[in-house]
Order: C-alpha cells, then structure tokens, then sequence
C-alpha cells in the first residue's frame, strides 16, 4: 500500500505544480498551495481505489470532535494541525490514517522546518512506546500510524521543491521537482 500512496502523491504533486506554478510563484500563503494540492489529490483516491478517504487541509479532530494530539520525545501531549492530511475522518478504524504533508517555503527559519520534520515522524510512527494494543475497535489516543508522511520545501526563487518522504518515523526517500 505504501508504493500505492506515494504513487498517489506524486501524481497529484506533478499536476499541482503544473497547474499551480503561477500560484507559487506569486508566493501565496501555504495554507492556500495546501488547499489547491488537496483538490488534486481527491480524485487520486478514487483512482488508487482509496473509496471513503478524503484529502483535507489543517484538519485538526479526531473521534467525538477532540482536538488531535501527539505525543513528543519527552511524551508531553502537544496539540497538532498538520498541512494536509489524508484519511478517513475515523471510519475506518484500522487504516485511517494514510498521508500526513507538511508544507515550508525555503525562506523560513529552519527552526520550523525542524518542528514540521519532527511532526512527520512522529505521525508516521506505528505507536509511541512500542506496544499498541489494537483490537480494531478502537483509535489511539493521540495520532500516528500514518503510513506515509511528506515534508514539501518549496524554492520559489529556484523553481524547485525538495520533497522528502518519512515511514515509520524515519526520513526513507527523497526527491527534487522543478516547477
């Protein structure tokens, strides 16, 4: 399923950057580059036979309408609105969670970027301590388990976006697109 999701992604990043360069390069605000990438990859999940998942921009609930949550390295509970994020709003208990993206321009403090880096991995994460007791009945307490994360740098002054790929915690693959 994994291949399947970052094929996903890339389609709708190709098409994104073709449709959008004008939109990037006229350095609108990341919120509005996350709306227009989410419209692109909707149809993607009917494509890739994703029936019952949506593409939604700073989505920040969970089960009953709590704000989402993770946990971080010291297991302090920090509330957390991803960019962009694919699943099932909670329907499907077992595979809810599919793509988490975070979004930065190049010109921002790298302090950011680290905070969204250390999002994306902990979002990708199976569980925080290890053991999960799962009888698929049940959502976590606090958000992981999304099976592919994407961090997007986005160059404008280069027409570039580095897009770096995290599974299971850990930075996997990464690419450059030119737009």
């Amino acid at each position: 399923m994994n291949y399947t999701l970052k094929e996903l992604f890339d389609e709708s990043a190709d098409i994104f950057f073709v449709d959008e360069t004008e939109n990037i390069l006229n350095n609108v605000a990341e919120r509005n580059l996350c709306s227009r990438l989410a419209i692109y990859m909707t149809p993607m999940l009917i494509k890739h036979g994703f029936k019952g998942y949506y593409a939604d921009p700073e989505y920040n609930r969970k089960q009953g309408g709590r704000v989402k949550t993770i946990l971080d390295e010291k297991e302090n509970i920090i509330t957390i609105q991803c960019d962009l994020i694919l699943h099932s709003r909670g329907k499907f208990v077992e595979n809810d969670n599919l793509i988490a993206v975070e979004m930065k321009k190049s010109n921002r403090p790298n302090a950011e970027k680290l905070v969204d880096r250390k999002r994306l991995r902990t979002m990708t994460k199976a569980s925080y301590d290890g053991v999960w007791s799962w009888e698929g009945e049940a959502h976590p307490e606090h958000v992981c388990g999304y099976l592919l994360g994407v961090y997007m740098i986005l160059d404008i002054n280069n027409r570039s976006c580095n897009i770096e790929y995290y599974r299971r915690g850990e930075l996997v693959d990464q690419r450059i697109q030119q737009f």
